[in-house]
């Protein structure tokens, strides 16, 4: 192999490597985040702090958004019965778009115990992003509802996002192209007909077609008045 194409090859070989990293760099940063929730409950104000983590797994347009808890962060005077206690939460969704996604999870699957801090089920749910670009996703709201009671805890530290994510949203909306309602115009292309339409072109060609064959009658026509005179 002369020195040239050697060069070459070691070129290729340094594109293809930097091509190989680039598709391979993560495009989520996740982290489990101390959030220390403020607790409005039937028997006066409580609080605690607990560890979040949220996942987000792809499915179809969206994402579905898993919420976990590490610790309890309420407890009741009394035992909560199997299935008693009911919880839901909001994600708050910030960066390339701001909205909130709720999301919930099962019942408590056994009794739990007076004065015991009360272990959350992981609650999930689904984010269908309407613009494309990073976003974030922050612990908000928790709600614990039992026993016809309902116990609000909102994060009083101001925390940080458990997780940032690289989203497209359906048709890439929110990054490039034209926006409803925006000043792009569209590309020059033929226009989609419909039916009545059809009906039309088809008539135009008919007409054509009639045309050049009177265009050729009257050729003929012509020409056989020529060749007699």
């Amino acid at each position: 192999m002369t020195d040239r194409k050697r060069s070459t090859a070691l070129a290729l070989a340094s594109a293809l490597a930097g091509s190989a990293v680039l598709l391979a760099a993560p495009t989520a940063r996740a982290a489990v985040v101390d959030v220390a929730y403020d607790c409005k409950t039937p028997i006066g104000d409580k609080s605690a702090v607990s560890p979040i983590d949220i996942k987000a797994v792809k499915e179809g347009d969206g994402y579905k958004l898993t919420m976990s808890f590490q610790k309890g962060v309420s407890s009741s005077p009394i035992e909560l019965g199997k299935g008693a206690m009911s919880p839901g939460a909001v994600i708050v969704v910030g960066g390339a778009e701001k909205v909130s996604v709720p999301v919930s999870g099962p019942s408590n699957s056994e009794a739990v115990p007076p004065d015991t801090p009360i272990k959350i089920t992981d609650l999930s749910g689904t984010y269908t992003p309407k613009k494309s670009g990073k976003v974030t996703f922050t612990a908000g709201v928790l709600t614990i509802k039992a026993m016809g009671t309902t116990t609000t805890c909102t994060p009083g530290n101001n925390p940080g996002p458990s997780l940032e994510l690289d989203v497209t949203a359906a048709g890439g909306a929110g990054g490039t192209g034209a926006q409803p309602g925006g000043g792009d115009s569209a590309p020059d292309t033929l226009p989609q007909t419909g039916p009545t339409d059809s009906a039309l072109a088809l008539g135009t060609l008919g007409g054509t077609v009639m045309l050049a064959g009177a265009a050729g009658v009257l050729w003929l026509t012509r020409r056989g008045r020529r060749a007699r005179s």
